[in-house]
């Protein structure tokens, strides 16, 4: 189950470097403004906000690949804290944004705490 669990992960690190390009450098650009359904008006006006939320989505993601680096029980705390970190951030989102957040960053987030702990 851990190789379960790192793999899992391993997919949220990587939902939230995708998270961190399409905020930060495609916020404004077609796929940006398609994914987020955007206007380009509300698109350019919030240009910076997006990238500024990419840039913390990089940190998370940060995080989570120096926790699955680092290992051990070390790894574990550090993978702990950075998928609760997810979660509550998806938990935010969905409830003051769009409830799709929950699905896209919290659940797969909290399927990979599960897994962490089994």
């Amino acid at each position: 189950m851990h190789l379960v669990a790192q793999i899992l992960i391993a997919i949220v690190a990587l939902l939230h470097v995708y998270f961190l390009v399409l905020e930060m450098f495609f916020w404004d650009q077609p796929l940006g403004r398609k994914v987020f359904k955007l206007t380009p008006e509300f698109a350019a006006q919030s240009k910076a906000l997006a990238a500024n939320q990419g840039l913390y989505n990089g940190f998370l993601a940060a995080g989570l690949i120096w926790g699955l680096v680092l290992g051990g029980h070390e790894g574990f705390h550090v993978e702990l804290f950075f998928l609760a970190c997810v979660i509550v951030a998806g938990i935010f989102g969905a409830a003051s944004v769009n409830r799709r957040i929950f699905f896209f960053q919290a659940l797969p987030a909290l399927i990979a705490l599960v897994a962490l702990h089994l």
